[in-house]
């Protein structure tokens, strides 16, 4: 009920306004204190690059951040990532590698150590984690940190706002809208998840991030690859864990499938089997809830299990401008 009140200043929206400023000042208050230096912030040796947003769940920074990986690779860098972990366990800096267990060290930082090769390094203290991993790829020249955009301890060289279909909803920081910081916010880079957009009230440059998915991949068997399109006419239920199920449908449906929709709190653990009473010849899921169920006995032999990898597309002109920004800084 809240997120589609976020989305439009109706009644509960205008009744919880008065809160979101009170938001507001302690939000402002806070960035004064650590632009004053009352609050410490820590400098890496590195360009850092935040990969954030600031409407409220998830506007795709993961596939954004494997993205940016490749471009920074493909200019002559040595990118790394660091992330908080969320759903880890632990909150010391700790690394990631491809068999990592996603319940300790999250399930994006571990889609993302699989998908981009860099190294990957959680922590809560992402000054900390960025310290660690530095020692332990002294070789790395370049850190991107997966959210953290207010995280003001660490500070940062390039910062990348992304936004959804969603756009900035009602406008409203929280609770009565989806924002956590105003709207006017400086950033580096906008870029939005979705062609179609409602993008009138994001200030620009703008660049549109489009999620490319066609095929299905067998979560047991990942080499057996399908095109979406040849799974039409079958029972076919689309299941995602993710902050934005609703991207995840239309993609599949783009496909032309006919799909019954099952969304998950987003981060589901799918220890509770959530597909054992399903009755279809085809489940669906996203690479970032396959990285959980490929790790749990019983769903990973359920051949019904078909992963749908999505691969960020943008404008090679935003890669050019990150690299030109990222020569261009000055390190400690």
């Amino acid at each position: 009920m809240l997120t589609r009140a976020w989305l439009r200043r109706g009644p509960m929206a205008c009744a919880l306004w008065p809160l979101s400023l009170l938001f507001g000042a302690l939000g402002a208050l806070r960035r004064l204190l650590f632009r004053s230096g009352l609050l410490a912030s820590t400098r890496l040796p590195v360009p850092v690059i935040i990969v954030g947003n600031i409407f409220i769940g998830g506007t795709g920074k993961t596939p954004l951040t494997i993205w940016l990986a490749g471009a920074l690779r493909t200019a002559g860098f040595s990118p790394a990532i660091i992330s908080r972990g969320h759903g880890g366990a632990g909150s010391a800096p700790r690394l990631v590698d491809a068999a990592s267990l996603a319940r300790e060290v999250g399930d994006e930082p571990l889609l993302m150590a699989q998908r981009s090769g860099c190294p990957v390094m959680v922590g809560r203290d992402r000054p900390a984690a960025g310290l660690a991993l530095l020692a332990q790829f002294p070789d790395v020249d370049v850190i991107i940190s997966d959210d953290g955009l207010q995280h003001y301890a660490l500070q940062r060289d390039i910062e990348i706002v992304l936004f959804d279909g969603r756009g900035a909803g009602n406008g409203w920081l929280l609770p009565a809208g989806p924002l956590r910081e105003p709207l006017s916010r400086r950033r580096d880079f906008t870029v939005v998840n979705s062609a179609a957009a409602d993008d009138s009230k994001l200030p620009g440059p703008l660049f549109v991030m489009r999620l490319a998915g066609t095929v299905a991949e067998q979560l047991i068997d990942r080499g057996n690859r399908v095109p979406l399109a040849q799974l039409r006419g079958k029972r076919i239920v689309a299941a995602a864990g993710i902050g934005n199920p609703g991207r995840f449908f239309a993609t599949v449906r783009a496909a032309g499938l006919q799909v019954d929709e099952l969304p998950l709190p987003d981060h589901h653990d799918f220890l509770d089997d959530p597909f054992a009473g399903l009755s279809a010849d085809i489940i669906l899921i996203t690479e970032k809830d396959a990285v959980k169920c490929g790790q749990i006995e019983n769903l990973k032999r359920d051949p019904r299990l078909w992963v749908v990898p999505v691969t960020a597309e943008l404008d090679a002109a935003l890669a050019e401008q990150i690299v030109e920004k990222c020569r261009g800084c000055s390190t400690a």
